[in-house]
């Protein structure tokens, strides 16, 4: 607790001023100086509130007033003169001072009792329990008013560190114990080594995290409880802390706080301020509990310093429980508005999200539209390959090959060839275009039996044109000559024969 107050204030003129208060413990005193606002300039205003509140030493300058004051507790600190805006930061530390007062009288007591039992442990040559068990109980009354905080950590610590010096001397005296403790020590040691050498084991297989994580509570209480030495203690404890962390890493993850959107940020803010609500309300629930067993032990008090004591921390707990129901106050303040930004930023999502989902169904169905053209197209590419191959297939089946006839008909074999090959071309040419038209709404079945209606036409026109140019009727034409026509033609035999019963 700081001994040493700065804030600014007004004379009984109403005119401001600078005011620096100082506690001096041992003699129960307070030390109030003001600084009119002249001489209280912004460069000397800031050392005040920083190096000498710090304890480090400030020029005065001249003009200044000095007065003293007795602390009590039903008095103010300030005389009447003085007025201040911030009245309950004077009155905090009235109380905060009343108890650093007592608390510095209490570690008197204990430093001249801890004189005393100096003088004894230097004046043995072999080793006393008695002393021992003295020492023993007076350490176990400082912890306690550390425990109950009836004494400052620096106090406690000078206590602790003198103590200490006087356990170091007995238990040199003490080796045989030593010797024992030092043993326990080791077998503990070995036990907590091997208990989480098991555990390690089972964490790098993932074997129920969550019922390690209780075990490896249940060992730390353990470990509070087990007889250590300094070393000891230290390598059980890092290994003991070790597993922990590996175990919130493996169940937790080892980073939490990426990049998020605004609602989980919010979120996260928001449980976060309830968790810290619970914990402010679980803090005024203990000072409210520390209040009641102080009102219960303050009449069962050990001496008048002791109820003097209490009673100061009685003041303290209370102005704590003020202090921290308004810093709720304001916290439930905040959970309000976090909690219509909350809502606020659901709508705005819910908008969002529906944006997000229109946007993605127009662009589901212009997907959808194109893959649909592309499958036009590949269609449309398919069945101008079928109709190219279709017109190929109807060219390449209108063959014209050449007639096997005498010597004497070679000139008019000719001219047959000639003839046929024109009537061939335009029967193909006219057949085509024909296919062509037909054929782009039919199946590709169509196709093929119009290729071969037209093949049968382009034959038939031929045969015709070379019995009509050689003057052969094929009803009256010998049989060779018939076969002569039918060989020229690419037909066989047994297709004239059908074609005659036909």
């Amino acid at each position: 607790m700081k001994t040493k107050l700065v804030l600014w204030g007004a004379d009984e003129a109403d005119n401001k001023v600078l005011i620096a208060m100082q506690l001096r413990p041992k003699d129960n005193k307070v030390d109030i100086w003001t600084f009119p606002e002249s001489i209280a300039t912004e460069d000397f205003g800031k050392q005040m509130l920083t190096n000498w509140r710090n304890d480090e030493e400030v020029l005065f300058p001249e003009g200044h007033t000095h007065l003293e004051r007795e602390l009590t507790v039903s008095e103010s600190l300030l005389p009447e003169t003085l007025k201040v805006e911030r009245g309950d930061i004077v009155q905090r530390a009235q109380t905060e001072w009343h108890f650093i007062v007592l608390s510095s009288k209490l570690n008197e007591v204990y430093q001249s009792e801890l004189g005393e039992l100096k003088a004894k442990v230097d004046s043995l040559t072999d080793y006393d329990s008695a002393v021992w068990e003295s020492l023993k109980s007076f350490w176990s009354k400082v912890q306690e008013q550390v425990r109950d905080r009836n004494l400052f950590r620096e106090h406690a610590n000078v206590l602790r560190d003198n103590t200490n010096e006087l356990f170091n001397s007995m238990k040199g005296l003490r080796a045989s114990l030593d010797k024992e403790f030092q043993k326990v020590s080791a077998e503990q040691h070995t036990k907590f080594m091997s208990s989480l050498a098991d555990v390690e084991e089972r964490i790098k297989k993932d074997q129920r995290l969550s019922s390690i994580f209780d075990e490896l509570k249940s060992l730390q209480r353990k470990f509070k409880e087990a007889k250590f030495t300094k070393e000891h203690r230290s390598e059980v404890w890092e290994r003991l802390d070790g597993a922990f962390k590996t175990v919130k890493e493996k169940r937790f993850g080892s980073n939490a706080l990426n990049d998020s959107s605004p609602s989980e940020r919010l979120n996260r803010r928001y449980q976060g301020l309830i968790t810290a609500i619970s914990k402010m309300e679980k803090s005024i629930q203990r000072d409210k509990d520390d209040l009641s067993f102080q009102d219960r032990k303050i009449a069962n008090s050990d001496g008048q310093l002791e109820a003097q004591i209490r009673q100061a921390k009685i003041k303290m707990i209370e102005e704590r429980i003020r202090s921290k129901e308004e810093k709720l106050g304001e916290m439930m303040q905040t959970k309000s508005e976090l909690e219509a930004r909350i809502e606020t930023q659901k709508d705005r999502d819910a908008k969002r999200a529906e944006r997000e989902r229109i946007e993605a169904a127009r662009l589901e169905a212009k997907e959808k539209i194109a893959d649909k053209i592309k499958q036009n197209e590949e269609a449309r590419v398919q069945e101008d390959d079928k109709l190219s191959n279709a017109a190929n297939a109807i060219k390449g089946n209108v063959p014209v090959p050449p007639i096997a006839v005498s010597d004497d008909k070679v000139e008019e074999v000719k001219e047959v060839e000639t003839e046929v090959e024109s009537i061939a071309a335009e029967v193909k040419e006219e057949s085509l275009v024909e296919a062509i038209s037909v054929t782009a709404g039919e199946t590709m079945e169509d196709v093929v039996d119009t290729a071969k209606a037209i093949a049968t036409v382009v034959a038939d026109k031929v045969e015709d044109a070379v019995v009509d140019l050689l003057g052969i009727e094929q009803k009256d034409a010998p049989e060779e000559d018939v076969q002569e026509v039918n060989e020229a033609l690419g037909k066989s035999p047994d297709a004239t024969s059908r074609s005659e019963e036909e």
